[in-house]
């Protein structure tokens, strides 16, 4: 399994290096307030998919903290559960007999 899964990382690699290969010619990027950025339309693609990525990680963040709170809190509540479980289920003393 890991021999097909380098063979398909290598396939996948040569893909996107012909693929830089072929786009490597100038392109003017214009923003506002007249700022204009140059560069090969290789590298402009790469690193609008960074800031992509950078994007919906930062995005996700909250709700992993939010997903991790959660787990804590039912572990906690699972730990109370089973210890007074383990209460309930313990030998009930005896009640003392008076025998007089």
């Amino acid at each position: 399994m890991k021999f097909i899964s380098t063979i398909i990382g290598f396939v996948l690699f040569v893909l996107f290096f012909g693929f830089a290969l072929k786009n490597t010619q100038e392109v003017d990027l214009h923003f506002f307030l007249h700022y204009d950025l140059h560069g090969p339309l290789v590298l402009m693609l790469l690193g609008f998919f960074v800031a992509g990525a950078v994007l919906g990680v930062l995005a996700l963040t909250p709700t992993v903290f939010r997903h991790r709170r959660e787990t804590n809190k039912h572990k906690t509540t699972i730990t109370t559960l089973q210890s007074s479980a383990l209460q309930a289920n313990a030998q009930p003393q005896p009640d003392s007999v008076n025998t007089q």
